[in-house]
């Protein structure tokens, strides 16, 4: 644990984070509004981008065959390129049809760099490491976010969408060609199998990942589009929101993985969905534009205690299963990511309290199932280990 920082992964992947969180806040920043106000859609157009967004993390099982090809920390660098170049195309193509394209682009870059983030993160560090590192990672990913905030914050006062999209996109593909000039890759690390991996003992952690999912989109895919249609929050309005998001979640992301280390996951993932049930409620009825802000901050720093997930499965699983499970993770994962918003965008319309309440709902589900959560510790016949903390 305390050697952590001195593995070049470690770093490797930081940056790399740190160019897509550039770009994912970069979108997420200015989409709701350049697709409100200069696009001209409506809410089930929302939906429909949403779900063409999630395609690729459906695909993401495409992720093991690439691996026979390229190097998984080469892949890393070169999906957060493709994030780069899309992010750069968004505001030249202003228009449903363009929109589609630009997203499927940015998308793939995305969710395959966050396969093979998770894949790698679990296989350089160990159990009591991981964590921590991951939190780390969310941590630098807040930094950037606030870095982002505060200058799309003046640029938006003289420049364009189009250009700021330029702009960050030219940034993150050239930092990704330098690093593709690195190797951080060490020799000790356990070969991963190069095919798809599902087992009947990893049950729990394909439930709870497909109810993150499902759960995570109708965050995604209405949260902001709320501040924006109900209560009008303009482009640096939500750059501000980001910015303080941002901030809080830059100093309370290291505290839990901490928490996941000393209190197991059991405990994190259960205070985590109860908290969900209370927000997505309150999404439903608000009313106030103070307090709906509270609810997208709260919403946020809650979302980090789904790390506990992944560091169940890395305590579960054999250590050749984390490429391919990563990968299988991620398809099941955007399984109701893909149809959901759709959905969604069409019960919106009737009314859009319906998304929110159904958020609630599945929150309350894996609720019930986080209590299934146990560890049987791996024993060695000559040698016994401690028993790993997972549970309560």
């Amino acid at each position: 644990m305390k050697n952590y920082r001195q593995d070049g992964m470690y770093y490797y992947l930081i940056i790399l984070t740190i160019c897509t969180t550039m770009g994912f806040h970069t979108w997420s920043i200015l989409f709701d509004n350049f697709v409100v106000n200069t696009v001209g859609l409506e809410g089930y157009h929302m939906g429909i981008l949403q779900s063409v967004r999630e395609i690729p993390g459906f695909l993401a099982l495409l992720v093991i065959f690439i691996l026979l090809l390229i190097k998984e920390h080469r892949l890393s660098a070169l999906s957060v390129m493709l994030l780069g170049a899309g992010l750069f195309a968004t505001g030249l193509l202003p228009s449903f049809p363009g929109l589609i394209l630009t997203t499927i682009v940015s998308s793939v870059g995305f969710h395959y760099y966050e396969t093979t983030r998770q894949s790698l993160t679990l296989q350089y560090f160990d159990e009591n490491t991981a964590p921590i590192v991951i939190g780390r990672q969310i941590s630098f990913g807040a930094a950037t976010s606030v870095a982002v905030s505060i200058i799309i914050y003046f640029l938006a006062l003289w420049m364009s969408n189009i250009h700021i999209y330029m702009i960050f996109g030219s940034a993150i593909v050239g930092m990704c060609f330098y690093m593709l000039t690195k190797n951080p890759t060490r020799n000790n690390i356990t070969p991963q199998q190069e095919k798809i991996v599902i087992k009947k003992a990893y049950w729990l952690y394909y439930v709870l990942t497909f109810l993150g999912g499902a759960r995570r989109q109708i965050f995604i895919a209405f949260a902001v589009f709320l501040l924006v249609q109900k209560f009008g929050f303009t482009v640096r309005d939500i750059s501000l929101l980001f910015l303080l998001n941002s901030t809080i979640n830059y100093f309370v992301s290291p505290y839990v993985g901490k928490a996941i280390v000393r209190f197991g996951e059991r405990r994190i993932l259960s205070v985590e969905y109860l908290l969900l049930i209370l927000v997505f409620i309150s999404y439903a009825f608000v009313e106030s534009k103070i307090l709906v802000v509270f609810l997208y901050i709260t919403d946020h720093v809650i979302f980090n205690f789904s790390i506990g997930i992944g560091t169940y499965f890395q305590k579960i699983a054999e250590p050749e299963d984390i490429a391919p499970s990563a990968a299988v993770g991620f398809t099941i994962n955007h399984i109701a990511a893909v149809a959901l918003p759709v959905l969604g965008g069409y019960l919106w319309m009737i009314d859009y309290k319906i998304p929110f309440i159904g958020g609630a709902v599945l929150s309350f589900v894996s609720l019930c199932l986080v209590q299934l959560i146990k560890i049987k510790p791996r024993v060695n016949p000559k040698k016994k280990e401690k028993p790993v903390k997972c549970g309560a």
